[in-house]
């Protein structure tokens, strides 16, 4: 894909970072070199590399120079934990890494408790526009701190140390050329998984080329060479990597990156300041907009269209953005698993409140939560199950797990879902996520609409923790709007008077604000820990109705 657009558009820009440009001509020179590079340093066919970065050029950089060189990229995350990195290098016999400078510390206290044989390290100042590198270079410090990568590290002069940028400008090496297939592994995609234990997810080229095709192609009115895309999800997640990195490069659009970017940022600079036409992002951009109703009118009006993902759009986010900003916004769907989108609904068509209608290619059904092999009548609740060519090969060296979740060409989700009469499809929630209260199903997801409906909510999750005369009780965590602190009987009552007995949370804790993953996905884990900590400080008693965070 990277060689059709440097053919077709070379002078066209593909990266913006904070104003630096970088064209399809020359990202694909600069490919070529690091690919080049990589293999002069023993990097083989199938052989691990991990970046680890936020988002800039040198993270798409090298993503394909990895692919291109032969490798299979290991994504991780600059925001795990050491013991995490560890655990994920060790794992997958990852044994190189490309490395933001700031956040060499870290890895550097795990090495030798890993296989890591080669460690290249990119400067990210050297990217970004010759005025701006000063300011940065001070700000480094804080950058590591805040990653957990401490500061004021020596870089070691070893010779499995390597410095990106020799490897990128040096006069070009040759590039050997290492046969990949369609079929050949091209991402190890770190997941929690259907079954919430930790895996990675083998993504092969077709995989991913399939995704990058089927995203592109739900943009009917997309110009190549011409659009420009907010690229801020975090390319080390699966859905910021298809939706903000291979769609665009399929487009030979623009992606628009910024090293430390923020919510404010995003919505007040970068899409005026670019002219942005596409904009993949996670609830929270939307909701933060929102908030912001004057300064979106001026800002985004370059916008067309806007795809939500990586965890539940609230109906109201949706109706209230399109009302102040003229742009389409739509939620999609999708899972590590399956490179990552398999559902959207339509810029220029029917458009509900649910995850819509399948990619191009792609076959959905609900079947049976027991087997996951009955097919179940149209409106009624079941698993989804997917198929198509961005479902992946399997996980990384667990055939065990592959086996649960495979049904011949279907891939089981984990989601409960249902299909209305439209083909259209309702997300009712996570299969972990549902309850068993008093022998009687309850699906947070369902709750969660119901107290989002109130004017003074702004987000909730709903977690289950044990109780022992009805197995399981729901505990609600709700956020809510600034000027509404002392709503908290209103939401109580309003939720009380719209769910069942049953359904009702017998706890609800008002917190400032919710835990959330990198792409905006609520850490219910954390939170339903919160509850079982806070019950147990009340002698196992079930919590209060109403309570200030735990």
């Amino acid at each position: 894909m990277l060689r059709d657009a440097a053919r077709a558009f070379p002078e066209s820009p593909a990266t913006n970072f904070n104003g630096r440009i970088i064209t399809y001509g020359q990202l694909d020179s600069v490919v070529d070199s690091f690919a080049a590079g990589l293999q002069a340093i023993d990097v083989a066919k199938g052989d691990k590399v991990s970046p680890l970065m936020t988002n800039c050029p040198q993270a798409v950089m090298t993503y394909l120079g990895v692919l291109r060189a032969g490798g299979i990229v290991v994504q991780a995350d600059p925001m795990q934990s050491q013991s995490e990195l560890a655990a994920l290098y060790n794992d997958t016999g990852t044994e190189t890494l490309v490395i933001l400078d700031f956040l060499l510390g870290k890895v550097l206290k795990i090495k030798d408790d890993t296989r890591l044989s080669n460690i290249v390290m990119t400067d990210a100042a050297e990217w970004l526009p010759p005025m701006e590198r000063p300011l940065f270079k001070l700000r480094k410090k804080t950058l590591g701190e805040r990653l957990g990568a401490g500061a004021d590290v020596v870089v070691p002069k070893e010779p499995w140390m390597h410095s990106f940028e020799e490897m990128t400008l040096d006069p070009p090496r040759h590039l050997a050329n290492v046969g990949v297939t369609h079929d050949d592994v091209a991402v190890l995609q770190f997941t929690g998984g259907t079954t919430g234990t930790p895996k990675c997810a083998m993504l092969t080229h077709a995989n991913l080329m399939a995704n990058a095709c089927q995203t592109a192609a739900w943009l009917p009115d997309a110009k190549p060479g011409k659009e420009v895309f907010l690229s801020l999800v975090p390319f080390s997640h699966s859905y910021g990597l298809t939706t903000a990195m291979l769609a665009p490069i399929r487009l030979a659009a623009t992606m628009v990156m910024r090293l430390n970017h923020t919510v404010s940022v995003t919505t007040r600079e970068l899409a005026d300041a670019t002219r942005a036409t596409i904009f993949p992002g996670v609830p929270a951009q939307f909701a933060a907009i929102v908030r912001d109703p004057e300064a979106c009118k001026h800002e985004i009006s370059s916008i067309r269209v806007c795809i939500s993902g990586s965890a539940p759009l609230p109906p109201d986010v949706r109706r209230k953005f399109e009302e102040a900003t003229g742009a389409h916004l739509v939620e999609g769907y999708g899972l590590t698993e399956a490179s990552p989108v398999t559902h959207c609904n339509p810029f220029f068509g029917l458009a509900k409140d649910c995850i819509g209608i399948p990619y191009p290619d792609t076959d959905a059904k609900i079947v049976d939560i027991e087997t996951g092999l009955a097919e179940m009548p149209v409106g009624e609740v079941g698993e989804l199950a997917v198929s198509g060519p961005q479902v992946m090969k399997g996980y990384f060296n667990k055939p065990d797990e592959t086996a649960v979740v495979m049904r011949g060409l279907f891939l089981l989700t984990g989601d409960i879902a249902l299909m209305d009469n439209d083909g259209y499809f309702h997300i009712v929630d996570r299969r972990k996520d549902m309850l068993i209260c008093g022998g009687l199903k309850v699906y947070p997801r369902e709750v969660e609409m119901v107290i989002l409906e109130h004017p003074a909510v702004e987000e909730c999750a709903v977690v289950g923790i044990p109780d022992e005369l009805r197995g399981a009780v729901p505990i609600a965590f709700v956020v809510l709007k600034k000027g509404s602190e002392d709503a908290d009987d209103e939401v109580i009552a309003f939720t009380d008077g719209r769910v069942a007995v049953w359904k009702r949370p017998m706890g609800y804790y008002f917190v400032p604000a919710l835990p959330k993953t990198p792409v905006g996905k609520v850490l219910k884990r954390d939170l339903q820990e919160q509850a079982i900590r806070s019950r147990t400080t009340q002698g196992g008693t079930s919590p209060s109705r109403s309570t200030r965070s735990p």
